[in-house]
């Protein structure tokens, strides 16, 4: 899905009132019954003695005022609290409150205007507050009595859910002056870019995205550089195989990978490669690789360097579908003159990853060399080495998808969300993954996986979306049977299975 910026969500809003057509306080009040949906599947009501729900004056505000209302009509116990800091105040928000106040006497809901933090209630232990103070339309930092407000709110030990956007929080730039530290955040229709940086995750936390229906014709038409790898797309993607299929259609895969006491990162790689489908792969390690390899992955075919403890050199590079080549490599001047002899020789995309970026970091005059639409995949660190360090996560991706169309390729930053960079100036964010991948040896098998998508004649920015959704999910699959602390990359290997039977059923 397309993430959009805020004056872009707006628009959208706009485009939705006047073509489906809708009015604006019916188009809330679908957002509101979205937004209750989730909370009564995720909350039930049995659980939670109340549901306090902060307000401001405007149409965020209104939106809580309309959860409010129908929370109550759930069988919810509410209290409503009013942020009365200014006389601005939006008209869906009038028509909100005074929906909700025909509902006082006729049962428990409470509505209290508050006009200074010594005003703020002291919050039962179980009870959930429900932040609806100030929206996505946030211009400059909050300060004064509202700030105040929002750090008593943090204080307090209540679990917080954020409606659209934490308060306080901006949406598109980095986040300054206080804010609300939310527990989950229910974003309507599509996440905010901000959502998917980690400086803001004590803001944001666990985030939800449900679609409001706001009209397709817009979202379709909106230009957005950025997108959020949902399970729709990959669906796209993914090609079932032919039954009169053979390893031959599937592809040859060269893996140029280990050093001495580094021979793992290579075993794991091409077990990732052959689990992502690839008809053939030959890896190629220094003599003391051979038996190691041989016992370890019998299914692929080894191909041996003529020296005994690094990579050196290699033939018949053409005769491969795709290479891939880093992983556990070492940095050692030899490997060094071998790898920028591969770059100036090879004439199609390859995925680079580990020693081989770190190796490109010391050399940056080598990148001129790096085939066209070929596909890097730093970890932080690696990244940083190669590009520079950055202010902050922002400007980390504003660097991030220069370099990708500076050098026309594919760049896999590795993390929580791990960013796509195209060479066309696009950024992809997947949505699969948890804290247990980040083990040693994660990497390498994201770069076995792509390289035998590669392989199989996914292009590459298929091979880069597919891939990085099917690792995440991998280790999401694993993590459920083997818990995040004990997860290893061998357990994402081993559950490639269970997570491609999952692309199947879509």
């Amino acid at each position: 899905m397309k993430i959009l910026s805020t004056t872009q969500t707006r628009e959208a809003d706009a485009y939705t009132i006047e073509h489906e057509p809708i009015l604006s306080i019916d188009l809330m009040e679908r957002a509101s019954r979205t937004f209750v949906d989730w909370f009564i599947e995720k909350f039930p009501r049995a659980k939670f003695e109340m549901v306090s729900v902060i307000c401001g004056k405007g149409n965020n505000g209104g939106d809580g005022l309309a959860i409010a209302r129908l929370l109550e009509a759930n069988g919810y116990d509410i209290a409503i609290f009013i942020l009365n800091l200014t006389d601005k105040i939006t008209e869906d928000f009038k028509t909100n409150l005074e929906r909700v106040e025909q509902l006082q006497g006729l049962n428990k809901l409470v509505i209290k205007e508050i006009t200074s933090v010594e005003e703020m209630p002291v919050f039962g232990r179980e009870e959930i507050l429900i932040d609806a103070i100030l929206g996505s339309g946030l211009s400059r930092p909050i300060e004064g009595e509202l700030a105040e407000i929002l750090n008593f709110l943090n204080e307090c030990e209540n679990t917080v859910v954020a409606v659209d956007i934490p308060t306080g929080v901006f949406t598109d730039t980095p986040t300054v002056g206080a804010c609300i530290e939310a527990d989950y955040t229910f974003a309507f229709e599509f996440p905010k870019l901000a959502f998917l940086f980690p400086e803001n995750f004590r803001c944001v936390g666990d985030f939800v995205c449900r679609s409001i229906n706001l009209d397709k014709r817009y979202l379709d038409a909106a230009d957005s550089p950025y997108y959020y790898i949902t399970s729709d797309i990959v669906k796209k993607i993914y090609k079932k195989r032919d039954k009169f299929a053979h390893k031959g259609v599937f592809g040859h895969t060269l893996l140029i990978m280990g050093s001495y006491g580094k021979m793992g990162a290579a075993i794991l790689a091409t077990r990732a490669c052959l689990r992502a489908g690839v008809g053939l792969v030959t890896v190629h390690v220094p003599i003391c690789g051979y038996e190691v390899m041989q016992n370890a992955v019998p299914e692929a075919m080894v191909s041996l360097d003529e020296d005994r403890f690094i990579f050196t050199k290699v033939y018949d590079l053409p005769k491969y579908s795709t290479i891939a080549i880093g992983c556990g490599l070492s940095t050692k001047n030899r490997t060094r003159n071998a790898l920028c002899y591969m770059l100036k020789h090879m004439n199609r995309p390859t995925v680079l990853d580990a020693d081989a970026l770190n190796i490109l970091g010391q050399s940056p005059d080598w990148f001129e060399y790096i085939p066209k639409n070929s596909i890097l995949t730093p970890h932080p660190k690696e990244f940083e080495r190669m590009f520079g360090k950055a202010e902050d996560h922002f400007d980390r991706n504003k660097l991030q998808r220069e370099k990708a169309q500076e050098y026309g390729v594919y760049i896999i930053l590795k993390g929580a969300n791990t960013c796509i960079a195209t060479p066309d100036g696009d950024c992809y964010f997947n949505s699969t993954g948890n804290p247990g991948m980040g083990t040693a040896g994660s990497g390498d098998v994201l770069t076995g996986i792509l390289a035998g998508l590669l392989a199989q004649e996914y292009n590459p920015l298929e091979a880069c979306i597919l891939g990085s959704y099917i690792h995440g999910l991998a280790g999401d699959i694993a993590a459920k049977t083997e818990s995040e602390e004990s997860l290893t990359a061998g357990d994402i290997v081993s559950y490639l299975g269970k997570a491609f039977l999952n692309l199947r059923a879509l």
